[in-house]
């Protein structure tokens, strides 16, 4: 839990804030699993905060909370110690590995330093004159200096060898992990808070006025999942962010944006190209009859409304989302199974 809830769960009014928490999610009929419990402390904590207003946005919608939701929820919105610990613990060991190899470096370089003195000895007495004994004796320590220098190089070498392949492989584990937390688990698309960190980079580049923004949303969701229950309503998300991500594949941006919601990030392209996009998306999804994994019953077609807005110079992030919005709203409100450009839908309203 964030430091903020943790210290108020170790004061006064830590019992009182718990049992607002079981009564709340008791009230939305949400299980009081631990992750769950989690997430309604929370809101309690913070019940005006992005995750108070998310969870009452599904609640609102008739999303049910599951396991499912719970997890993505906990992965946009809450401080995630899994993923700390996973952080802390692949620092850790590149901590450990750049130590040791320190140690190898400190070792030879002493060894090289002693070759050194060795060497200058040498050569003083050879600027002496010294009989073949000594010569000899000489030659017998340079030799035996040499082997242990080359010796420690050659053991450097491999140190560094082997050091090279595992700060590899941890970048490896790093690079994985920073996926993990950036992708939805459920559907493996992009995940809120990456696309929202997307949408806020491509916004802030110079010359990001040709960024174009579409949300995409299930038709009749909530209806579906109470007449085919959550795991098919699951096999649903999956079977639409496929689709989805197969056309919003890189350079185009895809992520599921919250419950049955996802959103597209196009950059340089014209709103032809991109309601074209949204077509492909539309006919694919509504053209597909699905069926139940566990009874293979016909679940019907599934369709999906789509809006989307091309940002105006100098244009804040919130503004271009609100118009994105306000074109899916025009193609549910125009029936459903349908793209809406926001420029077209303005210029309607105002003629």
């Amino acid at each position: 839990m964030s430091g903020e809830v943790e210290t108020t769960l170790r004061g006064p009014q830590a019992y009182s804030m718990a049992r607002e928490a079981l009564e709340q999610m008791e009230a939305a009929k949400v299980w009081p699993t631990a992750l769950n419990f989690e997430l309604w402390v929370h809101i309690v904590v913070d019940p005006e905060g992005p995750l108070a207003r998310e969870i009452q946005r599904l609640l609102s919608s008739g999303a049910a909370i599951t396991d499912t939701v719970a997890e993505e929820l906990a992965a946009t919105y809450l401080p995630r110690a899994r993923l700390n610990e996973q952080i802390f613990d692949a620092g850790d060991a590149l901590t450990r590995e750049l130590t040791s190899v320190s140690g190898a470096i400190r070792s030879a370089h002493k060894s090289n330093h002693a070759y050194g003195q060795a060497l200058a000895g040498a050569s003083r007495e050879l600027d002496a004159d010294v009989g073949v004994a000594t010569l000899k004796t000489m030659v017998g320590t340079l030799s035996t200096a040499t082997q242990r220098a080359q010796r420690e190089n050659q053991s450097l070498e491999k140190r560094l060898a082997e050091s090279a392949k595992e700060v590899a492989k941890l970048k490896d584990h790093l690079e994985q992990v920073r996926r993990d937390a950036s992708t939805d688990g459920l559907t493996n698309l992009a995940n809120r808070k990456a696309f929202d960190t997307e949408l806020e980079r491509a916004c802030g580049e110079e010359g990001g006025v040709a960024v174009t923004l579409a949300v995409l949303d299930i038709d009749h969701f909530k209806a579906f999942n109470d007449t085919w229950g959550h795991q098919t309503g699951d096999q649903v998300l999956r079977f639409v962010a496929s689709v989805i991500g197969r056309v919003g594949a890189p350079p185009r941006f895809a992520a599921r944006y919250g419950g049955e919601e996802f959103a597209i990030l196009f950059a340089h392209e014209s709103p032809r190209q991109v309601e074209r996009a949204l077509e492909e998306i539309r006919v694919g999804v509504s053209t597909r009859t699905l069926r139940r994994r566990s009874t293979n019953e016909d679940l019907g077609a599934i369709t999906i409304s789509a809006g989307f807005a091309q940002r105006r110079a100098d244009e804040p992030m919130h503004a271009l989302m609100e118009r994105a919005d306000g074109a899916l709203y025009v193609s549910k409100r125009s029936g459903r199974n349908r793209v809406t450009n926001g420029e077209a839908a303005e210029e309607a309203d105002a003629a």
